[in-house]
């Protein structure tokens, strides 16, 4: 059996950090992984810029209801969910995460935790797991699936790379250019027909 395993952000819906500096016309958060490969130092920088401008999960959340998901990306993934089990593997947090997937029909998702002052203010983070979409692909190999993944960012890179089979999925130039061996798609048709050549093929 199958499991394909899909990123949120870029893939699914747009980036939040991207939609957040849009709506607060602060720069610095439009900064993603698909910038900086090290997501560690990326949310210090973004936990630095919301402490700065005294920005409160309340204020991100108001900007995450407002996100809807990409075009035709709710019917590709109903369509991918009629061909195989599908688990959203993402860096995003728990406390942006729902007003989203329930636009998506509430598929399954592994995210992390932001952590929260009495006062609303994101003092930190807690990862899941660390690595967690790579841990997660070989934590469904170890219990007898085959995965199929997709992601377009740098924090993609190691879950694709670990599935059975691994696609990029309207990821920037330079990550597609630095991994000629991931066969990268912009069309969700396209990702879909590559998915389930994968599922035809190797049963």
């Amino acid at each position: 059996m199958y499991i394909t395993c899909l990123d949120l952000e870029g893939v699914l819906v747009p980036e939040i950090w991207v939609a957040f500096a849009e709506a607060t016309g602060i720069a610095e958060l439009r900064l993603t992984t698909r910038d900086m490969p090290d997501y560690d130092a990326l949310m210090k920088r973004r936990l630095a810029i919301l402490k700065k401008h005294r920005l409160s999960l309340r204020a991100i959340q108001d900007t995450v209801a407002k996100i809807d998901p990409l075009d035709g990306a709710k019917e590709f993934l109903d369509e991918l969910r009629v061909r195989c089990q599908v688990i959203i593997l993402s860096d995003t947090f728990t406390q942006f995460a729902l007003p989203l997937v329930k636009k998506l029909g509430m598929p399954v998702i592994f995210c992390n935790s932001l952590v929260v002052a009495d006062d609303g203010m994101i003092t930190g983070y807690t990862l899941r797991q660390q690595n967690g979409k790579f841990r997660a692909v070989q934590a469904f190999a170890s219990i007898g699936f085959k995965t199929i993944a997709a992601g377009d960012s740098f924090n993609d890179l190691a879950m694709l790379n670990e599935a059975d089979a691994g696609f990029l999925f309207r990821a920037p130039p330079h990550i597609a250019a630095d991994n000629p061996a991931i066969p990268a798609f912009a069309a969700y048709g396209e990702l879909l027909g590559a998915i389930t050549s994968v599922l035809n093929r190797r049963g």
